[in-house]
This record gives C-alpha cells, structure tokens and sequence, in this order.
C-alpha cells in the first residue's frame, strides 16, 4: 500500500517520539506524514454564541493548532523535505485514528509502559488499533532511531506468523539489520523463515529458541534491537488479538518499538 503513515499526536513525550518515528517510516517508505489529533466533542449542549471550536471554554482550536505545529516541527527536524499535512479530527482518538489507517500505509503510536500489558495497555489507543487498525502499526517505546536487530516472534506457520514474517523480512531488508526469530512452543515456523529467506538473500538471520515463559529471554532479545514484530487477526477482538504466547510475551516485554501486523484469517 502506499498511502501515507499516519501518526497521533498529543502533547506527551511519547506522542512527539513517535512524530519522529513516523517521520522516519515515512522517508523511508516514500510516502507522505499525516499528522493526525483527535478532539473530543463536550457532551454537554453548547451555548448560544459560543464559538463552534471552543464550546467549553478550554481553547480547543489553540491547542489542537499548537499540538500540531509541534508535531510537524518535531517531524522537520527529522526529515526536513516530507510532504507533511495536518489534520484536527473530532471523535475518541482510537476511533480516529482506526478509520484513518484504513487508507495508511503504516499507524503510529507512542507506547506508555502501563496497564495490563505493559507498554501496550488494553483500552488506549494502541490498543485498540492493534485490535482493530487496517494497517500495521508501530507502537513507539524505548530509544529510537538506534541500530540494532529486528526481532520476530515466530509463533507457527499460520496466516498471522506469515504476515509478521514477511513485514520482519522487509523491515530487516530496507533497514540493513540483521533479523532474529524467536522461535516458542508448538508449531513451529521455521519452514515460512526459510522460505522467506530465499526471497530476501541479503538478510542474515539468527534464530534463538525460548523455553518455557521466556519473559526474561524476551526481554533482553528486544533491549538493543531496533523493531521487533508480532502478528495479529485482523479485525480482532481486544481478547482474540495476542494469540500466540511468543508474540503476546514480545508484546508485554519488549524494550523496544513494536510493529503489529495483521492479518486475514483463512476463511472454512
């Protein structure tokens, strides 16, 4: 696809990495930036008079205004010749930003190390577009921009580790990284590896088997890696996302930004 990526923009830390992250993605992939801010309408009626972009009194159009000027400074300072454009969107972030991956190339999120699953909490924004997102979608936590490995969990040789293959591969490629595959319990994937390796020659591939709960193991695979990549359902529920135990690990734990591809099922 080639769509744009497109990337939340808040007022955190988080927000502004990942700016910078998807501007990278970006360059990289030869696409646009849209910069994406979410406005969440009062509930409340609104008075007469009062102006449509300021309903409750709180400088709505402002600060939606100065987030995104940030944002862009931020993405210029990375990328400085990016087609760059902006837009205030009124609705729940998630909600927003999962109808704008449906014509994106790539989502981007900042990640907060919180919640249920970590840097991934069930009920935010990245968790809901890892549920429900059209696209991949990075989820930015740790350093970025540094080198390092791009590191796969290889959960079997369904339609899901297939797609978290291939996008790993690619990545691995374009980057010039070198790809480690985690490989956990059950089936095993390393017939999909091999094949995707005559596909992409150039990558060197170093494979690592995780016994057991692997929390640590993962953890410290992921600490000076660069990417590392899970496969969804696509379309999923929040409790049917994290199907396989390598990939919901890598989820929980990893140390560094967090690509979730999804994938069609295959339909009976």
């Amino acid at each position: 696809m080639n769509g744009p990526v497109v990337v939340g923009v808040g007022a955190s830390p988080s927000s502004l990495a990942a700016v910078e992250t998807a501007a990278r993605e970006a360059e990289r992939r030869g696409v646009g930036l849209q910069l994406a801010h979410a406005v969440v309408w009062p509930a409340d009626p609104v008075a007469p008079g009062v102006p449509p972009w300021d309903p409750d009194g709180a400088g709505l159009s402002a600060s939606a205004r100065g987030a995104l000027a940030e944002a862009e400074r931020h993405a210029r300072r990375v990328a400085p010749g990016l087609p760059i454009t902006s837009e205030v969107l009124v609705g729940e972030p998630g909600t927003v930003l999962e109808a704008e991956s449906r014509a994106a190339s790539l989502t981007v999120v900042g990640g907060r190390r919180q919640g249920r699953f970590g840097g991934l909490p069930f009920g935010s924004v990245a968790g809901r577009l890892t549920a429900q997102g059209r696209c991949p979608v990075l989820v930015v936590r740790g350093t970025t921009g540094r080198g390092g490995p791009v590191v796969l969990a290889s959960d079997g040789a369904s339609p899901v580790a297939r797609a978290a293959a291939e996008f790993a591969f690619a990545e691995a490629a374009q980057r010039a990284a070198e790809l480690l595959v985690l490989h956990g319990g059950g089936r095993d994937g390393a017939a999909v590896v091999a094949e995707l390796r005559r596909t992409h020659p150039d990558v060197v591939v170093r494979h690592r088997r995780i016994r057991g709960r692997g929390r640590a193991v993962v953890a410290g695979a992921s600490a000076d890696a660069q990417l590392a990549v899970v496969g969804v359902p696509a379309h999923a529920g929040l409790t049917d996302t994290l199907t396989g135990s390598l990939g919901r690990a890598l989820l929980r734990h990893a140390r560094c930004t967090v690509a979730v591809v999804p994938a069609e099922p295959p339909r009976h």
